[in-house]
C-alpha cells in the first residue's frame, strides 16, 4: 500500500507541475508576446513611448503578469527537486537552483527595469528638470536594460534545461523524447543569450530560434505532464 501510496502522490505532483507550467507559459507568453510585443516597437522610440503613455495600464498589467510567473516558477523548482531527488540528489539541485536564479531572482529584480521605464514618463516628481525627449530616452534605456535582464536569465535558465534535460534521461519516469526536446530547448536560450551579448545584430533570428525551441521543448513537457 506503501508503494501505491507513493506512486499516486508522484503522479499527483507530476500533473501539479505541469499545471503550473502552463500556467507559467500562459502568463510569461501575455506578458512578453501580448504586452511588450504590441506596445514595444523597436528603432521607434515616439512610436513606442505613445503606445506605453497610452495603454498605461495594459502595461502594468504585463509587469503583474511577469511577477505571477516568476512566482509559480519557484513553487515549480521545488517541485521539479521532490522529484527528480531519487535519480541523482546534486543533480536535481544544481537544476533548481539555477531555474530559481533565472526567473524567481534574476527575472523578479529586472521587472524594475519595466515599470521604471513607465515611471519616468509619467511622474514628474523627480524629473521634473529632465525635458520630453531626455526622458522618452530614459524610457528606452531602461527598456533596453529590461531586454538584457531577460538575456541574463535566460543563461541560467537554459542550463537549468539542459540539467532537466539530462535528469529525464536518467529517470525514465518521462519519455526520454521530452529531454532531447529539452536539449534542443536549452540549446536556443543559450544561443540567444550568448549570442545577442557577443555578436549584436541578429536578434531577430536568435528570438526565433529560442521561441520554436521553446514550444517544442517546454510546451510538449508542459502538456505531457
Amino acid at each position: 500500500m506503501n508503494t501505491i501510496s507513493t506512486q499516486l502522490e508522484s503522479k499527483n505532483m507530476f500533473r501539479l507541475t505541469g499545471l503550473l507550467y502552463v500556467l507559467v507559459i500562459v502568463c510569461a507568453g501575455l506578458s512578453q508576446g501580448y504586452v511588450r510585443g504590441s506596445l514595444i516597437v523597436p528603432d521607434d522610440v515616439v512610436q513606442t513611448v505613445t503606445n506605453i503613455t497610452e495603454n498605461a495600464s495594459l502595461y502594468r498589467a504585463g509587469l503583474s503578469l511577469d511577477l505571477v510567473a516568476f512566482i509559480i516558477d519557484a513553487v515549480i523548482s521545488v517541485l521539479l527537486f521532490q522529484l527528480f531527488k531519487p535519480f541523482g540528489l546534486t543533480l536535481a539541485l544544481i537544476s533548481s537552483a539555477l531555474r530559481l536564479v533565472a526567473h524567481p531572482a534574476i527575472g523578479s529584480l529586472n521587472l524594475v527595469n519595466h515599470y521604471l521605464s513607465l515611471e519616468v514618463l509619467t511622474s514628474s516628481e523627480y524629473l521634473g528638470n529632465l525635458g520630453g525627449e531626455e526622458l522618452d530616452s530614459l524610457s528606452m534605456l531602461f527598456i533596453q536594460a529590461h531586454d538584457n535582464g531577460y538575456l541574463i536569465a535566460g543563461g541560467f535558465f537554459g542550463l537549468h534545461l539542459l540539467f532537466l534535460g539530462i535528469q529525464i534521461y536518467r529517470s525514465n519516469v518521462i519519455p526520454n523524447l521530452f529531454g532531447g526536446f529539452l536539449l534542443g530547448s536549452a540549446a536556443g536560450y543559450l544561443i540567444e543569450t550568448f549570442g545577442n551579448m557577443t555578436i549584436p545584430g541578429y536578434e531577430t533570428y536568435t528570438a526565433l530560434i529560442v521561441g520554436v525551441t521553446a514550444a517544442i521543448g517546454e510546451v510538449s513537457l508542459a502538456l505531457y505532464l
